[in-house]
């Protein structure tokens, strides 16, 4: 983003693809594995309950001890899974190297 101010990031999926929806990118991402929420954007013209946007929260990366590498690997995942959003097979070896990039850093140290 070029540095930020608070923990969120608003990306307008038009820039992306005009037609694909906040709505179709939250559940691709998450049957990736990835976690996001639909938000509606700066003139946006679509319903609220579909969008134009997502809204991405990154207070774990940090925590999780990520840096900016890892960073970049997280915005590839979703590159991959916003290019195909309704291809089931390929959202799901997505999600595949999620739970394998994630393994290495836990939220949660255990003893």
């Amino acid at each position: 983003s070029g540095g930020t101010d608070n923990h969120l990031m608003l990306i307008d999926l038009r820039t992306f693809n005009e037609e694909l929806t906040g709505k179709l990118a939250e559940e691709a991402l998450g049957k990736a594995g990835i976690t996001v929420n639909k938000n509606t954007v700066p003139f946006e013209t679509r319903s609220p309950f579909v969008t134009a946007g997502i809204r991405i929260g990154t207070p774990a990366v940090p925590t999780r001890g990520m840096k900016e590498v890892e960073c970049k690997k997280i915005a590839d995942f979703i590159v991959q899974s916003l290019t195909n959003p309704e291809d089931e097979v390929s959202l799901t070896a997505i999600k595949e190297k999620v739970k394998v990039f994630t393994k290495d850093f836990p939220l949660f140290k255990t003893a």
